[in-house]
């Protein structure tokens, strides 16, 4: 199954810019038989864990995210970029190779005690998803799982998600 979703995955050298391999999943997410794989895949491996909240990153990552959300009988949280979520938000800053980012969600969205897998399309340097998670313990949840669909191994983001069971779909090992 890994295998068909990993070729209905477009790569595109050269993009943003030189030197990157932009990893495309909307062609992964035109293939009914792909999307249903990886929806499928992400919510067997968590069906068992009492799922209550599936927290999602802006914006590839509430695609899925909301399908999951949807299987595991769970709510749907977002997590957005600064100024984008109506009611009051806590906000969590995080490192870039120059400079910062911040990504907020909602201080009501996620209760003591809830459950929580969060999702992104995405894990290459770890900063978006660390702050995410980090937003959810402040919150009180409890993180059962953090998914993504594709890993890009060689950029270690597993190391700025330490003690969290992390799961991906497809893993790439170099550029």
């Amino acid at each position: 199954m890994h295998d068909y979703l990993t070729r209905s995955i477009r790569s595109i050298p050269g993009f943003p810019k030189p030197g990157i391999v932009f990893r495309d999943i909307t062609t992964l997410l035109k293939d009914p038989v792909a999307l249903r794989q990886a929806a499928d895949a992400i919510a067997t491996h968590y069906a068992q864990a009492g799922v209550s909240k599936v927290v999602c990153v802006e914006a590839r990552g509430f695609i899925l995210g909301s399908i999951l959300a949807y299987k595991l009988g769970a709510g749907f949280v977002p997590v957005r970029k600064p100024g984008k979520l109506p009611a009051e938000t806590l906000r969590e800053t995080y490192a870039l190779e120059y400079g910062t980012d911040a990504v907020e969600i909602h201080a009501d969205a996620v209760s003591p005690g809830d459950r929580v897998l969060v999702h992104d399309d995405l894990l290459a340097t770890g900063g978006t998803a660390a702050a995410a998670c980090a937003l959810v313990e402040r919150l009180g949840g409890a993180i059962v799982g953090v998914s993504f669909l594709i890993e890009l191994a060689f950029l270690r983001g597993r190391l700025r998600l330490p003690g969290q069971n992390i799961h991906t779909l497809v893993t790439y090992t170099h550029e």
